[in-house]
């Protein structure tokens, strides 16, 4: 976004960019001419140019992902109204990155975490390797590792930069093993508890024609906060800012001047335009990285970030008060971020006022990479006898990771459907369910996105939605406990930005988001089924495995009782659909009338 204040301009005729300029004078970090007259008799330095490509979250989104996790929101230039415009699909994002490296004598492809994890069928169900291979075409070159990396432990993310046939589910067709990633995952904030040192490399150093260019990855410390305990066992993981600082140094010991820090953890602008402009000093951009950016060392010319699933080229001041050039391309692979940065071939740093930075749209009007559209293929072919299945009919969209509301549609039809599969007495005697916002993946989407005809759901688009299987548990928790669940949506780790369960039917209550923290809970409105909640009462309530072990800042549902295990999420969605939606009489979108919601807040992934 740029510092400037200019308006966006088109790229191509196409693309609307926003540039980061920084003026020259002054901005060049910790290195400032003592007089006007010694910098105009400094020689001019020589200088290499490089273009950074990045992306982030894409989350094995190879196909353009359906409903509204498949579109951008842009300003029309003709109307000046925000519109949303479909993107992304990798072989969509395969010909804007070929295309935007042709001319350039030095590119590097870069992105910031989560590039596997939470994915769609298609890769998902082959654990992610259509995904790698895709990166691997796509001329990926380094990544940082994000915290879905982690969704399935860290012998599996190795076997990701390795390669070799998955464990169990062995190879995918016979004489074809997978070869591993040909780009590096660098996890400089990850160590192991038995050894102390980082369980993939800190950082990665590329000669830019005679000038050395290191990568830092980090993923954000909160790591083990949203991930499975299995998933983060015998690891550790650190502070960004310490992280980087301390890698900052080694490489400047070593003679790399030129750095930049790739973070899977971001920030949340003021608007959702992915070409806002959030201001010459980053006012108009809130989150994390904002604090995180402040305090690394100015010798980081660059910081690309991820999480957040947001848009965002904006300027954070470094610790010395120097803007800084920080991004993140949204999420799914509906943008990519163009970096362009000049090295000093003197002194092999990154000369800062040169930096610009612009978030592009992989819109669908481009042809498509025919080794993309082959890669699809063969694995659409692989897929098939699972991914087209029938599982329900649904008569509109249900959004949920779509849908803006604290309330979700679609988080009350998978609330509802864990606790009618958990509610008999030998199933678990469940009262109530909860599911987390963050797990919602995708949006249940009425147009077809096949051959199955509209209002179909298949297993595949099932799967999207709800695409870690996790195993359900139901636990015995106290009225009191419960109340302090519904607290900790708004306290404790979730304060800043709240993350809002989603209730299964008969669960009602009021959240006034004018107040602050546990406050904000009324608790004389929770009620279960008509009936106040009773602090001294027992109550048996369902949740996820992530969710019921206390993940994502939930501490009261690790303090229930008489854990009975059912089966998974995905599992008890589709039984739901199949069970409660015909041809003729589809499932309906759900009232969303369970939490009366007083003010407006902001809910996390």
């Amino acid at each position: 976004m740029p510092n400037s204040g200019r308006q966006p301009a088109p790229r191509r005729g196409l693309r609307r960019a926003t540039l980061i300029t920084f003026a020259a004078a002054g901005l060049l970090g910790s290195l400032v001419a003592p007089n006007m007259a010694a910098a105009s008799s400094a020689p001019k330095p020589r200088v290499e140019d490089l273009q950074l490509l990045a992306i982030n979250d894409f989350h094995g989104n190879l196909e353009p992902p359906a409903g509204s996790s498949g579109t951008i929101k842009e300003m029309d230039p003709k109307t000046g109204q925000v519109v949303s415009t479909p993107a992304g699909g990798i072989e969509y994002l395969a010909t804007e990155l070929r295309q935007a490296r042709e001319g350039k004598r030095n590119s590097i492809t870069v992105a910031a975490g989560d590039i596997v994890g939470a994915s769609p069928l298609l890769s998902g169900l082959f654990h992610d390797e259509p995904t790698v291979e895709a990166m691997n075409k796509l001329g990926l070159d380094v990544t940082s590792v994000g915290n879905h990396e982690f969704d399935e432990g860290s012998k599996e993310l190795l076997r990701m930069q390795r390669g070799g046939c998955h464990p169990v589910d062995g190879c995918y067709a016979d004489g074809r093993t997978f070869e591993g990633a040909s780009f590096k995952y660098l996890a400089a904030n990850v160590t192991s508890d038995k050894t102390g040192k980082p369980i993939l490399p800190p950082y990665w150093i590329k000669n830019v024609r005679g000038v050395k260019v290191g990568f830092i990855g980090v993923t954000l410390e909160g790591t083990p906060n949203i991930v499975t305990a299995e998933g983060v066992k015998g690891l550790k993981f650190g502070n960004e800012v310490t992280t980087i600082n301390k890698y900052a140094a080694e490489l400047k010991a070593r003679g790399v001047n030129s750095i930049v820090a790739l973070i899977h953890e971001g920030g949340y602008p003021a608007s959702s335009t992915y070409n806002y402009d959030c201001g010459p000093a980053g006012e108009g951009i809130s989150g994390p990285i904002v604090d995180i950016s402040r305090r690394i060392d100015p010798a980081v010319g660059a910081i690309v970030t991820g999480h957040t699933h947001n848009a965002y080229a904006c300027t954070i001041p470094d610790p010395n008060g120097v803007p800084r050039s920080v991004t993140s391309a949204a999420s799914f692979g509906r943008l990519y971020t163009e970096i362009d940065l000049k090295l000093d071939k003197t002194d092999g740093t990154i000369i800062r006022p040169s930096v610009t930075a612009a978030n592009h749209v992989v819109r669908r009007d481009v042809p498509k990479a025919p080794d993309m559209t082959a890669l699809i293929a063969y694995y659409n072919k692989l897929a098939a006898p699972i991914a087209n299945r029938p599982v329900g009919y649904i008569g509109a969209d249900i959004n949920g990771r779509g849908s803006t509301d604290l309330e979700k549609p679609l988080g009350d039809v998978i609330a509802d459907a864990q606790l009618a599969g958990l509610s008999a007495k030998d199933k678990g005697g469940a009262q109530v369910a909860f599911m987390n916002p963050g797990g919602i993946r995708s949006d249940l989407v009425y147009k077809a996105s096949g051959a199955e005809g509209d209002g179909v759901v298949t297993y595949a688009e099932a799967f999207t939605v709800q695409p870690f299987t996790n195993m359900m548990q139901v636990k015995t928790l106290t009225g009191a406990q419960l109340i302090a669940l519904l607290q900790q949506q708004v306290s404790g780790l979730n304060d800043a930005n709240p993350k809002i369960l989603q209730p299964s039917a008969g669960l009602t209550y009021t959240l006034d988001m004018n107040k602050k923290g546990a406050d904000r809970i009324v608790v004389p409105s929770v009620q279960l089924n008509g009936t106040p909640v009773d602090p001294a009462a027992s109550y048996r309530v369902a949740a996820n495995e992530f969710l019921a072990g206390g993940g994502d800042g939930f501490p009261a549902f690790a303090t229930g009782t008489d854990k009975l295990v059912g089966p998974s999420d995905l599992d008890l969605l589709t039984a739901y659909l199949t069970t409660n939606s015909k041809p003729g009489t589809p499932l309906t979108v759900p009232a969303q009338t369970r939490i009366k919601i007083i003010g407006v807040g902001q809910d996390q992934d």
